[in-house]
């Protein structure tokens, strides 16, 4: 448990606080619980400065890229960020191009379906990203962590996006990756992608949450450095998705900052970048987070919202009552209930982040609540029409906008980044849509 220079790792609950050092691969402490990347130093807010000045990146790739020109607020590898020489040594990057192309918009048809005005509403499409979501951010960070400890080969669990993400990086980096996916239930044109970039796939009998198991057994137990949203150095890639949207705003803070509910690393890493910049001064004021979850993968909703044995889940400074997950998990399995939505990317029953999901809505003073699929789809078709892609779990962020809205949680005059998770890869999703007149944006072919 030796610790040297700025970055080291610390167990997320402050009872135990156990530290790790920055080389070490656990993704849990002795007791079990996660880990955070920690930083001893506190970043200067000129760095903002330097971060608008990269956006003419003169040549260099880490500046290029929307994860590491942010490099100073993520350098576990505790090198001279200013150094070309040092950063390509270490430095993880499909050429720059990951986080690239990410940026908040305003979709005008999108502001009128959820009843907003247009420049109250920012969307931020990650689907813009080498392997098509936001998985490229934690996975350039997760990979240079892999590759700074000698790793030979990296392991997932996926539905989908991880999967591509992590065979794309794997195939550019020389290194093996095996990827463990739920049989049947994962998106031809995602996993099309892990098979393209040569990953190995190993085929599980049961859902994610199953996969996600024999994953981390092969990472235990066979060399394997695992890249789910449960390594704390995926978080510290995830959290340029919150700083390029507030760099867009002028590091001027919104009301709300939207996401898709899965496994929650997204929520994680938002509430772990907003701890961080508020602590260092960098923002005054702290979004609200809301986790939009599908009505068919809704353990986080109802254990948040007390519709499981009457008791709201809370982070409780750091003293979450994980018996009450167990007994919801424990429900789960004697019922039968499977987590069901055509939105594969967040049919997730049993979050691997959901403590620090807790923390993030703690801390933010956040919301959760469900959407149905059929809102979704409307959701998803919406953005298309003002030209811009995304797959269906990212119609989560734009429906649950909608439904809080018309509960009263969101104002009217909220200012509302949205963030959508990935592009489209599910080829029939919107060919059965818009083949159903009876849907609401469909435009069903002619005779």
């Amino acid at each position: 448990m030796t610790m040297q220079g700025d970055a080291y790792l610390m167990c997320i609950n402050p009872l135990c606080a156990m530290q790790y050092s920055i080389t070490s691969t656990k993704v849990q402490c002795e007791k079990g619980h996660l880990l955070d990347v920690k930083y001893k130093k506190r970043p200067s807010d000129v760095l903002k400065e330097v971060f608008s000045q990269r956006r003419n990146p003169q040549g260099s790739i880490f500046n290029e890229s929307g994860v590491w020109r942010f490099r100073e607020l993520l350098n576990f590898c505790q090198i001279d960020t200013e150094s070309i020489e040092e950063c390509s040594k270490y430095l993880v990057s499909l050429d720059g191009a990951e986080g690239r192309q990410s940026k908040p918009y305003h979709m005008s048809k999108v502001a009128e379906f959820i009843g907003i005005s247009n420049e109250n509403l920012w969307l931020q499409p990650e689907g813009y990203n080498p392997s098509g979501s936001f998985k490229d951010n934690g996975m350039a960070t997760a990979v240079t962590h892999a590759k700074m400890v000698g790793a030979k080969k990296i392991v997932c669990a996926s539905t989908g996006n991880t999967s591509a993400s992590a065979g794309m990086f794997a195939a550019n980096e020389g290194i093996k990756c095996d990827v463990y996916i739920p049989a049947g239930q994962i998106a031809q044109g995602k996993l099309s992608q892990a098979y393209q970039f040569g990953a190995q796939i190993v085929e599980v009998d049961g859902n994610f949450d199953d996969a996600l198991k024999q994953s981390l057994d092969d990472a235990q137990n066979h060399d394997g450095y695992t890249v789910n949203s449960i390594n704390p150095f995926r978080i510290e890639g995830q959290k340029t998705i919150p700083f390029r949207a507030l760099e867009y705003l002028n590091w001027e803070v919104p009301d709300w900052i939207v996401y898709p509910g899965g496994a929650l690393g997204n929520t994680s890493s938002c509430g772990k970048a907003l701890m961080e910049l508020y602590e260092w001064g960098w923002i005054k004021k702290i979004p609200k987070i809301a986790v939009i979850n599908s009505e068919g993968a809704s353990t986080l909703c109802d254990l948040y919202n007390g519709k499981f044995e009457g008791e709201e889940l809370r982070w409780n400074k750091g003293e979450p009552n994980t018996e009450l997950i167990s007994k919801y998990y424990n429900h789960l399995d004697k019922e039968g209930i499977k987590p069901k939505t055509k939105a594969t990317a967040i049919q997730i029953g049993r979050p691997a982040n959901i403590l620090k999901g807790l923390r993030a809505l703690d801390f933010t003073k956040g919301v959760v609540t469900t959407v149905s699929d059929r809102e979704m789809l409307d959701a998803m078709s919406v953005v298309g029409l003002n030209g811009f892609d995304c797959e269906m779990a990212s119609g989560a962020s734009i429906a649950g906008i909608k439904k809080l809205m018309n509960e009263g949680i969101i104002k009217k005059d909220d200012i509302v980044v949205g963030i959508l998770t990935g592009r489209q890869k599910d080829a029939m999703l919107p060919v059965e849509y818009h083949n159903n007149p009876e849907n609401k944006f469909a435009k069903p072919p002619k005779n």
